[in-house]
């Protein structure tokens, strides 16, 4: 049987004591990568048997597994697993890690764990205590899934046991190995004319075949690749143009895509879903109906192929249609989609009645880079290595792409204002700040930031290190006579 098991998972073995779920573990995966409910009961008690330290035991096993969670690693629990309370702190690591959860059951005869039990002095519990346990499993068989995990494995014979392969395989959002030049778009909202200006503009060249069936080619003489953002539907006057050059720029691997929440709207309409024709989705509808329903089933099959987001270039670089936070990025869970397509907001709502968001950048502290959009700006700036590219082409504002890794930025103003934004994208004049979005969340101090040893990289120096006696010091000092660089922008500005 081959088992295929992602990357960055949470694999539960779950089978009676003799079962062979030790053995198995040492055989397929690393010693670092396994952490027994033995091994921690020997931790905690000098006695891998001793059952009165299984609680005990088990905080470690927990505590173990949420650290290497917590750092992306793989993770297997080794221990019986066979009754659902047990299972389903397992299950809520998972979500709160956002990682999926694999298990793999050992279903054999009791009589095999009852042999293998015996030639084990170790093992001098009664011959009832496996009959339990392999009735508890049985009796869990059918719910696993119900459960939460991913993936169920059975395996009913010591032949399955032994012909089993292990194969990872690496995650959807985890594109590390893709180095670029990107160019990345934001917000199309099928603006085509800007969109195909922008293009030009950063040296792609675009023909458009005039076979029966027409399809766009797209080449640039430096090899540079481009990736949208997200929300290529709606508002604007050429939706099924925008979905013809993305689909065939994606078909042809010199485009990467990651869904918006406009594109995921039109998908469950398309799908037949109950769904309110609002914020330019019946203009959408409208310009599709006019299409070949061939074309329309080829948009169903390439939106419904969208990943939430993506981790580039060896981790540097995070796109996601709304943000990603640094616990989220490169993981998979229904939360970590909802933020890539949503962010996240209040509960409250501002005076035009919009979701007042969360700005999750201001609290970014991640060393990847993220590119996003969904919100339109009228102003471009970085915060804390993040940058929002949305700057409102649909609303009359422009079209940006963001060129990696130069970081360079370039925008092609909108031929005109194809809807009325609800809140309006330029800020009354009284509103707008003459500091930069970095200055303005740069109020308050992050403790986090400063103390305890410090290792920093710079520019002229690979490694410089502070030490925590040092960093208390360097506090003490700028709590006295230290000045706010905000003030200090302030009054030249003024000046």
């Amino acid at each position: 049987m081959n088992i295929t098991i992602p990357e960055f998972s949470l694999v539960v073995l779950v089978g009676p004591s003799g079962a062979g779920k030790s053995s198995f573990a040492r055989e397929h995966f690393r010693p670092t990568e396994v952490i027994s409910s033995d091994f921690c009961r020997g931790l905690v008690s000098d006695d891998e048997n001793d059952q009165a330290a299984t609680e005990d035991a088990f905080q470690v096993l927990h505590y173990i597994a949420a650290k290497r969670l917590a750092r992306g690693k793989l993770i297997v629990i080794d221990a019986t697993n066979v009754q659902p309370e047990s299972r389903k702190s397992l299950l809520k690591l998972a979500r709160e890690y956002h990682c999926l959860a694999i298990a793999i059951v050992f279903n054999l005869p009791n009589s095999i764990c009852h042999e293998r039990n015996r030639l084990r002095p170790n093992r001098n519990f009664g011959p009832h205590v496996v009959r339990n346990q392999a009735m508890q499993l049985r009796k869990s068989l059918r719910g696993l899934k119900d459960e939460g995990f991913h993936n169920v494995f059975i395996l009913n014979t010591p032949e399955q046991v032994a012909a089993v392969e292990i194969e990872r395989t690496r995650l959807w959002t985890n594109l590390r190995h893709e180095h670029g030049p990107f160019d990345i778009i934001g917000d199309v909202h099928g603006c085509f004319d800007e969109l195909h200006e922008l293009l030009q503009r950063l040296g792609y060249q675009i023909t458009l075949s005039e076979d029966s069936m027409p399809s766009y080619q797209i080449t640039h003489p430096e090899g540079r690749r481009v990736v949208f953002l997200g929300d290529l539907v709606d508002r604007g006057p050429k939706v099924p143009e925008v979905l013809h050059l993305v689909m065939d720029m994606v078909a042809s691997s010199v485009a990467f895509c990651v869904p918006g929440n406009h594109d995921t709207k039109l998908l469950r309409k398309l799908n037949g879903r109950n769904v309110r024709l609002t914020h330019g989705l019946a203009e959408t509808m409208a310009q599709l109906a006019l299409q070949p329903p061939a074309f329309v089933e080829r948009i169903k099959t390439f939106l419904e192929s969208l990943i939430s987001h993506y981790v580039l270039d060896d981790g540097k670089l995070v796109v996601a249609h709304a943000g990603m936070k640094e616990t989220m990025q490169g993981r998979a869970s229904r939360a970590v989609r909802e933020f890539a397509l949503y962010g996240e907001t209040t509960g409250e709502t501002d005076e035009f009645g919009l979701p007042i968001r969360y700005n999750w950048a201001a609290e970014y502290r991640g060393q990847a880079m993220v590119v996003y959009g969904h919100t339109p700006v009228p102003k471009l700036e970085w915060l804390n290595h993040t940058i929002n590219i949305d700057t409102g082409c649909v609303f009359g504002g422009q079209l940006t792409a963001l060129r990696y890794p130069e970081k360079e930025l370039i925008s092609v103003p909108a031929a005109a204002t194809y809807s009325e934004p609800v809140r309006p994208l330029q800020p009354p004049e009284a509103q707008v700040s003459v500091l930069t979005a970095q200055q303005q969340h740069d109020d308050i101090l992050d403790i986090e930031d400063v103390s305890g040893k410090r290792i920093i990289s710079t520019r002229l120096q690979r490694q410089i290190i502070i030490r925590e006696e040092n960093a208390i010091a360097a506090l003490e000092v700028m709590s006295r006579f230290a000045a706010n660089p905000r003030d200090l922008s302030t009054a030249y500005h003024v000046a």
